[in-house]
């Protein structure tokens, strides 16, 4: 593809960046339903949320530029809701018919949770992001019928 051709489908720096990010949170989406079709719910759940977690972590500087005032931008918090709710909820619905995950958790509420959970700070790296998750997917088990919790040190794959 030439420069002449991403101008025309993108006339701003800022187009390519919206679109770039929607292709991802399509993704992201998408992979909720592979993640259900080929695990069991609880571990559907936990491996979409460490997928949800590397989206986060490439995402850092967008923060800024969702309040940035470019109009492209402006719609992106709504079409990240609009994706990653339906599709998270879906497996929280899975894993709690499992009995994997308590019933009381709300899909917006968990993707704001762990996307705090992964800025925590620069002087941390992915790993540090990753362990807190799990911490936060073993507090999601709490009070479920059926669970056991993982082993100390015992972490699932993924």
């Amino acid at each position: 593809m030439g420069v002449a051709t991403v101008y025309r489908h993108f006339p701003q720096r800022s187009d390519l960046v919206a679109a770039v990010y929607r292709r991802e949170v399509d993704a992201c989406a998408a992979a909720a339903s592979a993640l259900a079709r080929e695990l069991e719910p609880g571990e559907a759940l936990a491996r979409w949320l460490h997928r949800y977690t590397s989206f986060i972590a490439t995402k850092r500087g967008l923060a800024a530029a969702y309040h940035s005032g470019v109009p492209v931008f402006e719609a992106l918090p709504a079409y990240f809701r609009e994706h990653l709710e339906p599709a998270l909820q879906a497996l929280l619905d899975a894993a709690v018919a499992a009995g994997r995950v308590r019933p009381d958790i709300a899909p917006y509420e968990l993707l704001r949770a762990v996307a705090n959970l992964c800025l925590s700070g620069a002087d941390v790296g992915p790993h540090h992001s990753r362990q807190m998750v799990d911490l936060l997917i073993d507090g999601l088990r709490y009070g479920a019928r059926g669970a056991e919790l993982p082993a100390k040190g015992k972490r699932p794959p993924g």
